[in-house]
């Protein structure tokens, strides 16, 4: 297996550069992801891992060993596209086959390695049938079996899946994890469906404008966000941001003043300044209906989705809040709600966007506060 390290890596083409010195290392039977909006350069910088795009600046080793100048063939990487790429001619076994073939592998040593690809995906009985007779999911296996019979040193994946309904996207996501577990082989997966990120991923690489944003588990990037960027292009429905302005409190606390509510206390934060404008976070299962006595506001749309329900909010003009509520509640467009917020579940970011505080979300008796 494979340990990627990539050093300051960054690509131009010509004056405009797309991918600005990122830094990152990827460990042996890791599963990292690459997320980020069109146009961040994720889709380029997996083609430079994989020798397809040259590296402008900055070094790529595998295992050790630098390979900016070496072959794509020769690295030890096996990439499966977006496109299924099977020669329609061929059938499912000779597409499988057809690299080990190129490389001169004997046909006993090549079909034994079809063989056990077909039994690892689940495609023993399609061998003999035309990509033309397959399924969209069942392509995508095949291309991800002409990827195992190489046995590489790693996978690179990018945007797979973006190709299939929603129904195999869900399919096929449980099959390359499944894989993942089985083959235990490094592999670097590029999407932009955050879904895909969080659900697959041992780490995420967010990446937006050529830079790296975050690197971090899926849980680290959504309870505790370095960003607002991050904060909200991970998950969905986003995290709710309001503008606010801190101020001392009793004990070191500080009090957030949102924009047509009251104070919330923010236990130990007494490092913001009076005065001092901030974004608060909060992910919509945060807050909440409350019962009495608060001021809230008016809600503008009510979205049933089975097993829960989502209401977004009108606090003030140009003020949205989404809140995640209970499938049954009782709630319907033009409601007058109240509204509370866990406050140790916040985050808070300064003018740059840089997160100011982490979220304690393990505290045993964690406390509700009126935005009033």
């Amino acid at each position: 297996m494979a340990k990627l390290q990539l050093q300051g890596i960054r690509k131009r083409y010509g004056a405009v550069e797309v991918v600005k010195g990122i830094d990152l290392t990827v460990n042996e039977r890791e599963f990292v992801v690459f997320v980020g909006p069109s146009g961040c350069g994720k889709s380029t910088l997996l083609r430079m891992i994989a020798g397809l795009e040259e590296i402008t600046g900055g070094t790529l080793l595998i295992n050790g060993e630098r390979v900016n100048e070496t072959a794509p063939d020769k690295r030890g990487l096996a990439m499966v596209f977006q496109s299924y790429a099977l020669y329609p001619h061929m059938s499912v076994g000779d597409n499988m086959a057809f690299a080990l073939r190129l490389a001169g592998v004997p046909k006993e040593a090549r079909d034994r390695k079809v063989q056990e690809a077909a039994r690892i995906l689940q495609l023993d009985s399609f061998l003999d049938r035309k990509p033309g007779q397959l399924s969209g999911g069942q392509r995508q296996r095949v291309a991800i079996g002409r990827a195992i019979v190489r046995e590489p040193r790693a996978f690179l994946f990018d945007e797979p899946l973006s190709n299939l309904d929603a129904s195999l996207r869900v399919q096929m996501r449980i099959e390359i994890a499944r894989l993942h577990r089985t083959l235990g082989a490094t592999t670097i997966y590029v999407t932009h469906d955050q879904v895909e990120a969080m659900t697959m991923a041992d780490r995420i690489v967010v990446l937006n404008g050529g830079i790296v944003e975050q690197v971090g588990t899926p849980l680290e990037l959504y309870h505790a966000p370095a960003n607002l960027f991050v904060a909200t292009f991970i998950g969905a429905p986003k995290m709710n941001i309001l503008p606010a302005t801190a101020r001392s409190g009793k004990n070191g606390a500080t009090l957030l003043d949102l924009e047509g509510s009251g104070p919330i206390e923010v236990p130990g934060d007494a490092s913001l300044q009076d005065g001092q404008p901030v974004s608060v976070g909060v992910r919509p299962e945060h807050v909440s209906l409350a019962e009495s006595g608060l001021i809230g506001g008016s809600v503008e749309i009510v979205e049933h989705l089975g097993d829960e329900t989502l209401a977004y909010v009108m606090l003030a003009p140009g003020r949205m809040i989404t809140v995640r509520v209970a499938p049954d509640a009782d709630v319907e467009v033009g409601d007058r709600v109240s509204l509370a917020v866990r406050t140790e579940a916040m985050c808070l970011f300064g003018a740059d966007g840089r997160a100011l505080r982490v979220p304690n979300l393990r505290q045993p008796r964690p406390r509700q506060v009126a935005l009033a």
